[in-house]
Formats: C-alpha cells, sequence, structure tokens
C-alpha cells in the first residue's frame, strides 16, 4: 500500500495516524525539504502517543527485537517473573 506524504495528497500519513491505523511511526528524514513532513509526522504520533523511530540504526534494533519476541514465541515477562523462575531454577 502506497502512503502518501503530506505534501502529495489525501489521505497521508498523518491521517493514518489520526484514524489509529498506525501503531509505530519509522520516520527517517532526510534534508531541508522533508523538514515540513517531518514537523507533521511528528506532531501527529506525539498526539496519538504512538513510539516514533527516527533512525534506521534504531528501526534495525527495533525489527530484531520483533523478530526475537515472535521467534520466542514469548511476551514481556516482569522482573520479578524472571526472579521467581530463577530462583526454581537453582
Amino acid at each position: 500500500m502506497k502512503v502518501f506524504k503530506v505534501n502529495e495528497g489525501r489521505p497521508n500519513v498523518v491521517d493514518y495516524i489520526k484514524n489509529g491505523e498506525i501503531h509505530l511511526v519509522v520516520n527517517t528524514p532526510l534534508g531541508e525539504t522533508s523538514r515540513y513532513d517531518e514537523l507533521s509526522i511528528g506532531s501527529a504520533a506525539i498526539e496519538a502517543k504512538l513510539p516514533m523511530i527516527t533512525t534506521i540504526s534504531a528501526a534495525a534494533a527495533a525489527v530484531k527485537g520483533i523478530q526475537w519476541i515472535r521467534e520466542q514465541k514469548s511476551g514481556v515477562k516482569t522482573l520479578q517473573e524472571i526472579s521467581q523462575k530463577s530462583r526454581r531454577m537453582r
């Protein structure tokens, strides 16, 4: 699916953010011409309380983390759960 930049028409990425159709924003602007989009996307993401990644290296790290979670078939655990499991294994 193609998503328009803010200045390319509608529906654009900000529309999708405001409609709750985006859950994670990866925005790696390049140069001054993308400044308008960067501000609009960033503001919409903050308003929607979405996580936002702004560098390629951070996006790559997020992808690796998501892949690891999916491969492990495990969810988020509290430190207390991890600690209890560790004590039982001793």
